[in-house]
């Protein structure tokens, strides 16, 4: 890239009017990168004959090797459209599912997005994905809908046929485009409905008018008018990438209005659509399809392409190509006439006619927003965090957001940062390092030098006694190996550069910043802070609140970085210098009032993870470093260490883990590691008593009884019976050893539609925990409208779906959720006489806050106990330690008695002793005497409660947490267990040939098909199914070898499903012994599951290790 280029770019960054900052998002190979290629081409960064091919954009070496994009990586591309001109910041994304963060990264930083889709396949699961990520973001998007040289090459369709297939395309686009705009609305509209009645504007005449409610009238209300994708707007183009052309409706309407004589407005509007020439009248009129008619788009656009694909690649006949290029007035080069690959010729002839650059670039830069005309609505969004409402945050903050609207970049204005993700490059790939062309004279000295160096070497040679030259060359020798091993240990190090955007005010090189944590609280930070503090006086008092230096900034241009002084709003760049003060996404500012951004929306789940360690134990520390810098590089995968000390990596799926591995291996760490197999997680749950056994054979009354004995039987060997006791309803009772508290649970499988409803809300339940935590502690909160609202709702759905004689009041009686608070397990108050506070208090607090805390001050110390030891028994199971699902354990009976049985005195005496206050260790020398003499047990007793009640986090709390967990634990085991497996949805697009093999791939792995489809114009079915995570390992390239690579599966993580067969299950009946053999042969596969998760845990598996054994032979002695 030439410095005069560098100098426009950096002058065009200073009108924000005219910067475009946009990504490319599509399906995987839906070609992003082939158009990406054909946008760098036009600022002469590439050839535009290599447009395709180079991938430009896919910088890594296995991005090439693998052909998809795995990294969102930037450009800044020049554009002039007659007198103006643009400054185009490029984001080219990932299309593979694993890599969805990398897309969350990239929307985030963005103010509009093109949308790319395959007009064969349409409108794939992660187009759907990815046109949700753009509205949740709130930029504007418009569509490109690609190779089109397929319909007309591989689907062989008339212009006809193919019109119908484009209309189709564009309605499913609308159609889910749509979904989200109506959700929206009916949001906003079920608001508005609320505050009215919230300020009492509703009288009689309005409480009549929203009893009806009218759905409908806030959809006709709202302006949609510029939110569906249609030619005549704009905001579509037609496009084959791959052969280089692209149009939109408007370069046609241009053409043929000059050729025919109709203004061009109205061949705008009646290009796409129902109209048709009448050639007689000389008119335009509607009404084609019922006419019979060729309409406009086919007659004038389709036709003319279908028939130059026809001359060039179909038929190859010369004197017809020769014709069109004499009425396209177009030249072509002898040797692409001459090529034997048809393609060339249609690519020169097509980027030349209708280059899709033109139409891509001439699209953006009328219809996609610069970051001037950023929606007040998106900035509200973005500074509003978790349940804080933007009105509650203070006034400095809300002034903010002129800055941000107006994009100002004066002096005074605050810098605003938001940095979306961290990035690694080789140190000696910064422009700082990197080589630069040397000079004439620089050349010359080096000539004078290496001719000097080659003379002493030769003079050396023919008189090795002569001194004094050796000195010389063994200096000059020396000096060499320093020079050569620097670089080495650059190569050594990675530097991280922050992928961000500017959103106000003006950066530049060294400026001294604060970096907001997620949990920053600008109110705590403007009240702790001084007036007028700025980030050079940089205070640490205030939690969630650091500083650092942007040391250096760089111009973002695809494979390599320019070096820029300042960047002024709107731009997106890359900052140096923030490894140790940002992980992987941060707000920086240079005003403490800013709010954190709301964190990236993360599309994928990171589900599969495996245990790392190094080759050579000793190499340890460089294993540890390497995954801190993985950590840090990539944004969804997570680094941990497990408390049995492995050190665990989590991805999102095959592909992202083996990327991750061999960065490890080759960048971080660049060691030899083994990972081990990948770490499926379970669930494990309760189910309610099956009415038939493993053969749909009823099961009798007696063989449930002997189920509850065998637990039972089970429960006592575990512990002493007098401790614990289970009835033959599921109720377990435990005792604590000190004989002072008593709990009974029982274990109740919760509704599917609760399980599910819990864990979507598991966000919201963290936000009540912390409102909860706040309230608990005295201390006042400000909640959003809209948090308040989801609690109710959730609230709401909770008790519709929890109905029934035995859920009567559950909700109101929620005790906690787990594990972590926030999971998907319920708690259950069912203590008679006990009224704590609700976990709904916010909705009504201050109402019922006060009676509550004044009947649950008696025993509310150890209240936290229950729940601490219910957060364990939730957080791993008894089957194999994984956490638990879908359970509520519902606490009947919890007693702490004021005193024990006397001859437990003497334990619980020296119990109080050993953990009591200073007073209590005064008495220790006469603990004899308190044993021996009776008169002193009242006044041990009397005392006993008070310790009990006031010591929190003494023996009593600690036992009851332990009785509780165990409690929990064997309530469990006393229902019908069974284990819950990860499954993903797999959508595979495959031609009728190889449905067969399809299923037969499906079936081998436990694979379950939900439905298969065909898609209409295309000999292409859809199959959607259902795998589990712990059967998908080289699911996808066993897919490939059996179907000779012509159907790929997409796998995203979709839900938790419980396996039906019991893990416990022996065969007893006769049937059972003739189904599934003495020892039940045929493989269960809960029990396959169960113990190869005990096994990599350690725990006990009971399976036989040798069967039929024999007294060793040897030849020796053949007796």
């Amino acid at each position: 890239m030439g410095p005069t280029n560098l100098e426009k770019i950096i002058a065009l960054q200073r009108n924000p009017a005219n910067i475009r900052n946009l990504c490319i998002l599509a399906h995987v190979d839906h070609g992003k990168t082939t158009l990406a290629d054909c946008l760098v081409a036009t600022n002469g960064i590439i050839s535009s004959r290599l447009a395709g091919k180079v991938r430009y954009l896919d910088s890594r070496e296995d991005e090439q090797i693998r052909g998809i994009t795995m990294k969102s990586n930037a450009i800044s591309l020049h554009y002039r459209n007659g007198d103006q001109e643009y400054l185009l910041n490029l984001i080219d994304s990932p299309g593979h599912v694993d890599f969805s963060s990398e897309v969350s990264t990239a929307v985030r930083l963005c103010d509009g997005a093109i949308i790319v889709i395959d007009a064969v396949e349409g409108v794939c699961p992660q187009t759907q994905v990815v046109l949700r990520q753009a509205w949740l973001e709130n930029i504007k998007p418009v569509l490109v809908i690609n190779k089109i040289d397929r319909l007309i090459v591989e689907l062989k369709l008339t212009s006809q046929e193919a019109y119908t297939h484009l209309q189709k395309i564009l309605g499913q686009v609308n159609a889910v485009t749509g979904t989200l705009f109506t959700s929206k609305v009916l949001e906003e509209r079920a608001e508005q409905v609320e505050q009215r009645e919230e300020e009492g504007e509703n009288d009689s005449e309005r409480l009549s008018g929203d009893q009806v409610y009218d759905w409908s009238a806030g959809l006709e209300e709202a302006d949609d008018s510029q939110l569906y994708f249609s030619p005549d707007q704009g905001n579509v183009v037609f496009a084959s990438a791959i052969d280089g052309w692209g149009f939109s409706i408007q370069q046609f309407a241009h053409i043929y209005s000059q050729r025919m004589g109709i203004k061009a407005e109205v061949l705008l509007k009646t290009l796409w659509g129902d109209f048709y020439l009448n050639a007689k009248a000389k008119k335009i009129m509607k009404g084609a399809q019922a006419k019979g008619k060729k309409q406009l788009f086919v007659q004038l656009v389709l036709d003319n392409i279908w028939s130059l694909y026809d001359a060039v690649v179909t038929r190859r006949d010369k004197e017809k190509v020769e014709k069109v290029l004499t009425s396209l007035g177009v030249k072509v080069l002898a040797r692409d006439l001459r090529h034997s690959d048809p393609k060339v010729l249609l690519s020169a002839i097509c980027s030349q006619w209708l280059p899709v650059s033109q139409a891509v670039l001439l699209m953006v830069s009328e219809k996609l927003p610069s970051p001037l005309e950023m929606v007040a609505e998106r900035v509200e969004k973005l500074m509003s965090v978790g349940a804080r409402r933007f009105d509650s945050l203070p006034e400095q903050t809300q002034e903010l957001k002129r800055a941000f609207l107006q994009s100002s970049s004066g002096e005074s204005d605050p810098v605003i940062v938001f940095v979306s993700k961290m990035f690694a490059v080789d140190t000696k790939a910064l422009p700082q390092n990197r080589q630069r062309p040397l000079s004439q004279e620089e050349m010359s000295q080096r000539r004078e030098l290496a001719r000097q160096r080659h003379a002493d070497r030769m003079s050396s040679e023919r008189t090795p006694q002569e001194g004094p030259p050796a000195p010389l060359d063994t200096a000059k020798m020396e000096s060499l190996p320093l020079k050569e091993s620097k670089p080495e240990e650059e190569v050594e190090q990675q530097t991280f550069i922050a992928f961000a955007r500017v959103y106000s005010g003006v950066v530049k090189k060294g400026q001294r910043v604060f970096v907001l944590g997620p949990k920053y609280d600008p109110a705590q930070g403007l009240s702790t802070l001084p007036e007028g503090v700025s980030a050079s006086d940089c205070v640490t008092e205030v939690p969630h609140l650091s500083c650092c230096f942007m040391e250096s900034l760089y111009l973002l241009m695809g494979r390599e970085l320019e070096e820029l002084e300042e960047v002024p709003v709107g731009n997106v760049l890359g900052i140096g210098g923030l490894e140790e003060s940002v992980l992987k996404s941060a707000t920086l500012s240079t005003s403490p009032a800013c709010p954190p951004f709301i964190p990236l929306n993360f599309e994928a789940t990171p589900i599969v993870r495996v245990a790392i360690e190094p080759k050579h134990p000793s190499e340890m520390p460089k294993l540890v470093r390497g995954m801190r810098l993985l950590n840090q590089a990539d944004p969804c995968a997570e680094v941990l260490i497990q408390e049995t000390g492995e050190h665990v990596l989590v991805t999102a799926g095959e592909v992202h883990l083996q990327r991750c591995l061999d960065d490890l291996r080759d960048r971080f760490a660049k060691i030899e590691i083994s990972a081990s197999k990948p770490i499926i997680p379970f669930r494990e749950t309760v189910v309610r008593t099956p009415k038939v056994d493993m053969v749909n054979e009823d099961l009798g009354k007696q063989h449930k009884v002997a189920i509850i004995h065998q637990v039972k039987e089970e429960a006592s060997q575990g512990r002493s019976s007098d401790t614990l006791h289970v009835d033959s309803g599921g109720l377990v009772t435990l005792i604590t050893p000190n004989r002072l508290a008593t709990v009974s649970v029982r274990a109740i499988p919760l509704p599917e539609e609760v399980t599910s409803l819990l864990e979507r809300s598991a966000e919201l339940i963290r936000t009540l925990e912390q409102i909860n935590m706040s309230l608990r502690e005295g201390k006042r909160l400000d909640i959003s409208h809209r948090t308040l609202e989801a609690i109710t709702g959730l609230k709401a759905q909770l008790e519709s779906l929890l109905q029934g004689r035995k859920w009567r009041n559950a909700v109101e009686h929620v005790w906690a959720f787990g594990p972590r608070r926030y999971g998907p397990n319920i708690l259950l108050n069912s203590v008679e006489g006990y009224q704590r506070p609700s976990v709904w208090q916010c909705l009504d607090r201050g109402v019922k806050a006060g009676e509550a805390g004044a009947q649950a001050a008696v025993i509310r110390d150890l209240d936290n106990s229950i729940v601490s030891g219910f957060q364990l028994a939730t957080l791993s199971g008894p089957m194999c330690e994984e956490p638990l699902m879908g359970v509520c354990f519902s606490v009947e009976k919890w007693d702490i008695q004021s005193s024990a049985p006397p001859q437990h005195q003497e334990s619980l005496e020296e119990d109080s002793i050993s953990h009591g206050t200073l007073e209590d260790s005064k008495v220790e020398g006469s603990s004899e005497t308190l044993a021996e003499g009776t008169t002193d047990r009242p006044l041990q007793a009397r005392r006993r409660p008070e310790a009990a009640s006031a010591d929190c986090y003494g023996p009593v709390s600690g036992q009851l947490i332990a009785a509780m967990k165990e409690a929990c634990r064997h309530a469990f085991q006393a229902q019908p267990q069974r284990l819950m497996a990860a499954m993903y949805t797999c959508e595979i697009m495959a031609t009728a040939d190889v449905l067969g093999r399809v299923y037969g791939v499906l079936g081998k792995r436990e694979g379950r098909v939900l439905h298969e489809e065909m898609k209409e114009g295309t000999g292409m079915f859809i199959i959607k199914a259902v795998l589990p995570v712990a059967e998908s390992f080289g699911f996808a390239d066993e897919f490939r070898k059996k179907t000779s690579g012509l159907a790929s599966p997409q796998l995203v993580f979709s839900h938790w499903e419980v396996i039906s067969s019991d893990p416990y299950w022996v065969p007893t009946t006769e049937e059972e012994y003739l189904h599934f053999g003495e020892k039940a042969d045929s493989a269960n596969q809960s029990l396959k599951y169960m113990n190869a998760v005990r096994r990599r845990k350690g725990l006990y598996v009971e399976e036989k290790i040798v069967e039929h054994a024999e007294k060793q032979r040897t030849l020796g002695k053949n007796k």
